[in-house]
């Protein structure tokens, strides 16, 4: 089997850059410094664990620690000891810091500022909280001048950029810096992920919906992998889902087909999408699996864990992303690199925080029917 370090030409057809490269991966968005109550509540807590996390980011971090790949990741963040700490952070996952950009302190974060998510896990019937404080971050104020793409795509090299809707709707330019990005990687050979990750109030005080759609339909014209879940393709993408009438909980496999071929017709650039298939039954306990498709594989679905119980869900869909990533640079064929990432993704989150703990045994072993039976 073929690992990151060879040339391979994808089973989806993709052709991954030459070994020159410097990174296998390059994440484009922002990295808040999350702050985790623990087992009480965000308004009732007295101290807090520090950590680091952001959906784009996620992704490089977990291909990183877990799999052994070369990421780094193209954020900004204002250069005070906040600023720092999210650097330690970031570069104690093993993802390299020398992409960030580094804005000036103003001393009390009127012009720029490094953004904070408090997020509580939930237990049983009560849901999962998280309360961002984002706003003027300095990721959000990054215009695509800011960077040198030629640099990092052409002289650097990249074999993969992986991006999102999250980092799209920070700000009115984001989503401009994004397909900036997104276009000097695709002129370099560079393959692109992008994952929806839709969130209405991040989107509600630049255009709502109806902006979301308007960036989305840009991007996902550019890219070779979408990963997105049945509100993203519905709220972000503006397709409807057949069969269900509106009712979102009535989904089952044969209306994920429908609605992934609706988005492959209208998107024939795309190699691959991608989503996770989750049923809440609890804040704890959740049914768990994932399919994917590509023109050459159809749609292939991992094993369906029922019943998974959850430590905390921030991060698994993010951590599906990741395995599913690293199975198709390592030239799985789809089927396979699902099952990696339904693995990865439900291993994530039996540990806390938004970034994975697990290693790449434990994912290789659940994947592959591995049970969770004491490891002496």
């Amino acid at each position: 089997m073929p690992g990151p370090d060879d040339d391979v030409v994808n089973n989806l057809g993709l052709q991954l850059r030459q070994t020159d490269c410097r990174y296998d991966l390059v994440a484009l968005g922002e990295v808040m410094l999350r702050l985790d109550p623990g087992e009480t509540r965000i308004h009732t807590a007295t101290t807090f664990t520090a950590s680091e996390g952001g959906g784009e980011y996620n992704v490089a971090r977990g291909l990183a620690c877990v799999f052994g790949l070369r990421t780094g990741v193209v954020t900004a963040l204002v250069d005070n000891p906040v600023g720092r700490l999210v650097e330690s952070r970031i570069r104690t996952g093993g993802v390299d810091t020398g992409l960030i950009h580094w804005t000036q302190s103003d001393g009390i974060g009127r012009l720029a500022r490094n953004g904070l998510n408090f997020t509580e896990r939930g237990f049983g019937v009560r849901g999962a909280v998280g309360v961002s404080d984002r706003g003027h971050t300095a990721i959000s104020q990054l215009k695509a001048s800011d960077l040198d793409w030629e640099d990092l795509f052409g002289r650097q090299g990249v074999r993969w950029l992986h991006t999102g809707g999250i980092y799209a709707a920070l700000s009115e330019t984001s989503a401009e810096t994004l397909l900036a990005a997104v276009r000097a990687a695709r002129a370099h050979g560079t393959v692109v992920s992008y994952d929806l990750n839709y969130r209405p109030s991040l989107w509600r005080g630049i255009g709502g919906k109806e902006r979301a759609q308007s960036v989305n339909r840009q991007v996902v014209g550019l890219v070779d992998l979408l990963l997105g879940n049945e509100e993203d393709f519905t709220a972000a993408l503006g397709f409807d889902v057949p069969g269900v009438d509106g009712d979102l909980s009535r989904l089952d496999i044969e209306s994920y087909s429908a609605m992934i071929e609706r988005v492959a017709r209208a998107y024939p650039n795309l190699r691959a999408i991608a989503t996770t298939l989750r049923t809440v039954r609890s804040a704890s306990r959740n049914d768990w699996g994932a399919v994917a498709w590509s023109p050459g594989e159809g749609l292939c679905q991992s094993r369906q864990r029922d019943g998974l119980e959850i430590l905390d869900r921030v991060g698994g869909g993010d951590s599906f992303a990741a395995g599913l990533i690293y199975g198709l640079i390592s030239g799985f064929p789809l089927a396979e690199a699902v099952e990696l990432g339904a693995a990865h993704g439900a291993l994530a989150m039996t540990t806390p925080g938004d970034t994975s703990m697990a290693t790449k045994a434990e994912v290789l072993k659940l994947a592959a029917g591995g049970n969770a039976r004491v490891v002496r």
